[in-house]
């Protein structure tokens, strides 16, 4: 299976101040990832409104951004991905937006809550 997830969603579960510190929220989510993708063996890419600063590099998980960052541009390049994508039944799209979970059952894909994915990650 491949998941696409968009990043801020899962970022904004927690009210731990992440909004002082974008770039540094981002780091931290691709962390967790990286340790969950590589335990599980599960093909990630997460995907921002716009690039971290500094970039963030990763050979376990792909860490993407819109291609012009704006509000909710991160949910058009999901649906960009998936249109893309071979089999979209294969893919499980993480998101708390309802208009990006409606456009990606549209498209046959699986749709996972941001919060309780997020705590799929807090428990691994």
């Amino acid at each position: 299976m491949r998941w696409l997830i968009d990043g801020m969603n899962v970022i904004g579960t927690r009210p731990d101040g992440w909004w002082k510190n974008r770039d540094e929220a981002m780091l931290r989510l691709v962390d967790l990832l990286e340790r969950w993708a590589a335990a599980d063996g599960e093909d990630v890419t997460v995907v921002f409104e716009r690039p971290p600063r500094p970039a963030i590099r990763s050979t376990v998980i792909e860490v993407t951004h819109a291609p012009r960052p704006r509000r909710d541009a991160a949910d058009d390049e999901i649906v960009r991905r998936l249109k893309l994508h071979p089999d979209p039944a294969q893919v499980l799209v993480v998101t708390s937006d309802r208009w990006l979970a409606d456009r990606a059952w549209a498209e046959g894909a699986t749709v996972v809550g941001a919060e309780a994915f997020r705590a799929r990650l807090d428990e691994g």
